[in-house]
């Protein structure tokens, strides 16, 4: 007679795997790019002139005009010129996903009006733009 060989089963364990160092690594990034992401938004030095109202600090600002002290201009955080400005923001509007057509102009105070006129004529030639907001710092000095 034939004898049936009998297989051994062995019984592996499958090692459980931590999640809680992959959560605490995720939420750690999380909260440093909630941390730097106003921090780069806000990266030129514009001292704006004063205000007593309260409006459009909180929205999401999606083109942003910069004009610092020493007159650089600035779209997005990218330098650029008077000449070229219309172009690039013409390039954003086609591209934005909101179709918002807002662009907030900062610009320092002590720069003449001219030049906060020629921005804001500039971005008016534009095509797709609604509305052009100046950013005022809240408060009194």
């Amino acid at each position: 007679m034939m004898r049936l060989k009998r297989r051994r089963r062995t019984i592996t364990t499958i090692p459980e795997l931590s999640l809680t160092p992959l959560i605490d690594t995720a939420l750690t990034l999380l909260i440093i790019f909630m941390v730097t992401s106003p921090i780069i938004q806000n990266a030129i030095r514009v001292n704006l002139p004063k205000g007593e109202s309260k409006e459009g600090g909180t929205q999401a600002q999606e083109m942003v005009v910069s004009v610092d002290t020493k007159g650089g201009i600035f779209f997005n955080n990218k330098p650029t010129t008077l000449e070229q400005l219309g172009n690039e923001i013409k390039l954003c509007v086609s591209k934005s996903v909101h179709k918002t057509g807002s662009v907030w102009v900062r610009i320092d105070e002590a720069k003449s009006c001219g030049v906060l006129v020629s921005i804001i004529d500039r971005i008016k030639v534009v095509g797709g733009v609604q509305d052009v907001k100046v950013a005022l710092a809240s408060g009194r000095a």
